[in-house]
């Protein structure tokens, strides 16, 4: 557990939002930035609409008339959670369609890299493909896009991904953050914009009596909306309002039973219970068991298991995906240790003061070096870029994860104007992006990334902070209570799950696993179970500690059917207590 200062959010005014609210969501709410009393309704009338949103037509005009004439329509996806659920969606949408004639391919991390490569569109090309969708990629994909071109297949490229100065010549692009694009939710994921074109279909097609003239029913989107909110969860984009509703109506269909033999094999391999399906479970527990197919072998077993149609195919593939999300747990683990051996050996250079960390190992594993960088960055609560070696052996490439108050994909955008070259291309978002240089070049673009992220970030910027909403008074410690937040989100990124804190007398103190801390607490004459994970060893236990000042988050622990409340330790202090 890395040590961070505890930090209470500053009150502010949250008289405009529902006086029916628990005074503490009101809050909660009103700290997160709701400014409308609207925004706190996350019914499906309450979505932005799709006319807003640029290219959705002309996309949906090019798959209508592919779907008349049974044209080959190709999907492209990513080796993600998000292009695999945005894959899924498709297949499906096209299906409800009444489309016979559509299949996917996903570029193989190692074989073709990312995105529609001029490579995966000759694949494309041999299986007949007359149109090609790309989802949660293909903005920056000049090359692939002519070869289409050349070809004589139409591209629609759907994808949130910020664009370059210059856009592919496609036949439609669909992304909310191209210029001009008036829709207003520009952190929609991946998923969320294939929804959308699922959306602008079926309107299109409801236009033109399709339906009644096939003879069958217009379908019910929202049997979609499980693959939106496992995806749009899984990518980490920020749970604006159109997201939240997005999630949230997700989430609701998953716990009355409504979702596919997939993601419900995904559920009870993960052992967790459908029926209380809170958004951190698509994060922390579903999405990195798809994710794991896309890292260590081809991201098309994650989608098949998504698309399963039996319960016996769905459980089969997801307990496969468990076997590969383990091992992909002990190679991350090992490659964690050996970059904090490598940090460690280096405390006397000028690493140990880094504002920026980059790091590179010849036989570092591509798949998991994302990973490997968001668990550095949190630990060192510095911008850490983990690299390894590409298929050509001359390049390496790079997964980048950074902390609040640097924009990483800006901060490689100016590395690349200012050294012209260097950087061979990269993408990416705020907090994550992803980069390939020549391996030769490592060492000068590590001491660039350092010097440009000294000029980006300030001393305050490079403290870990826990920000909390604050005490809670006593008869809150409640199952009452603790459902009623589970119930007030969902929460994730950029709408944080509320965190609290408070000093607390210690009860008592034990490791259960290797380095984990149960703890017994007492506020006055209430006491409360409490769990802090990875802690360290040469503090915790600690026998002369009767105090603690915890920041936690507030659960609620179920074991053989009893119910309890449990704290979920963010941060333990010592210090003026």
């Amino acid at each position: 557990m890395t040590i961070k200062t505890i930090f209470r959010r500053a009150k502010v005014d949250d008289a405009h939002l529902p006086q029916d609210l628990h005074p503490i969501i009101r809050q909660v709410y009103a700290s997160r930035g709701m400014s409308d009393p609207a925004d706190a309704d996350l019914t499906l009338k309450g979505l932005l609409p799709p006319n807003t949103m640029k290219g959705l037509q002309q996309a949906a005009l090019i798959l209508y008339q592919a779907i008349l004439n049974q044209d080959k329509i190709i999907i492209i996806g990513d080796f993600d959670a998000d292009g695999a659920t945005s894959t899924a969606l498709m297949m499906e949408a096209l299906s409800l369609f009444g489309s016979f004639n559509h299949d996917f391919l996903v570029p193989n991390r190692f074989e073709f890299g990312y995105g529609l490569s001029p490579e995966i569109v000759e694949v494309a090309s041999k299986q007949g493909a007359n149109v090609i969708v790309t989802v949660d990629s293909g903005i920056s994909c000049h090359q692939g896009v002519e070869r289409a071109n050349e070809l004589g297949i139409d591209v629609v490229i759907t994808d949130h991904h910020l664009p370059g100065a210059h856009l592919p010549e496609a036949a439609a692009i669909v992304n909310p953050n191209q210029l001009d694009c008036s829709f207003a939710s520009k952190s929609i994921a991946g998923v969320g914009v294939a929804f959308y074109l699922a959306l602008a279909l079926r309107a299109l097609l409801r236009e033109k009596n399709w339906f009644s003239e096939q003879g069958f029913d217009e379908p019910n989107l929202a049997q979609l909306l499980d693959i939106v909110a496992l995806g749009t969860v899984a990518d980490v984009v920020a749970l604006d309002k159109n997201n939240r509703i997005l999630v949230a109506q997700g989430i609701e269909r998953i716990r009355r039973g409504l979702t596919r033999p997939g993601i419900q094999a995904l559920i009870n391999v993960a052992k967790r219970n459908q029926f209380n399906l809170v958004a951190s479970d698509f994060g922390f527990a579903l999405g990195p068991r798809i994710n794991a197919a896309g890292r260590l072998d081809d991201m098309t077993f994650g989608i098949r298991c998504l698309l399963a149609k039996s319960d016996q195919q769905a459980k089969e593939m997801a307990q496969e995906l468990d076997l590969l999300n383990k091992a992909r747990r002990e190679i991350e683990q090992s490659m964690q240790h050996q970059a904090e051996m490598i940090l460690q050996q280096l405390n006397d250079s000028s690493k140990h003061n880094a504002t920026a960390i980059a790091l590179y190992q010849r036989d570092w594993h591509q798949g998991v070096i994302g990973i490997v960088a968001g668990r550095l960055k949190e630990k060192l609560h510095r911008p850490c870029i983990v690299f390894a070696q590409d298929e050509n052996g001359q390049d390496i490439k790079g997964s980048a994860r950074s902390i609040p108050g640097l924009h990483i994909r800006d901060l490689l955008e100016n590395i690349s104007s200012q050294h012209p070259g260097l950087i061979k291309k990269f993408g990416g978002h705020a907090m994550a992006a992803g980069l390939t240089i020549a391996e030769t070049d490592f060492e000068q673009f590590e001491k660039l990334f350092d010097l440009f992220a000294i000029e980006a970030l300030d001393e305050k910027d490079l403290q870990g902070v826990v920000l909390s909403d604050g005490e809670l008074p006593v008869e809150a410690y409640s199952i009452e209570f603790a459902s009623l937040l589970r119930e007030s989100g969902p929460w994730g990124q950029k709408f944080e799950e509320p965190v609290f804190d408070d000093v607390f007398t210690i009860v008592q103190q034990r490791i259960v696993g290797e380095k984990h801390l149960k703890l017994v607490l007492a506020k006055e004459d209430v006491a409360l179970d409490a769990i802090a994970f990875n802690v360290d060893l040469d503090i915790w236990p600690n026998a002369t500690a009767t105090q603690v000042h915890v920041a936690f988050k507030l659960d609620i622990n179920e074991f053989r059917g009893k119910q309890n409340v449990q704290l979920m330790v963010e941060q333990l202090s010592l210090d003026n207590l």
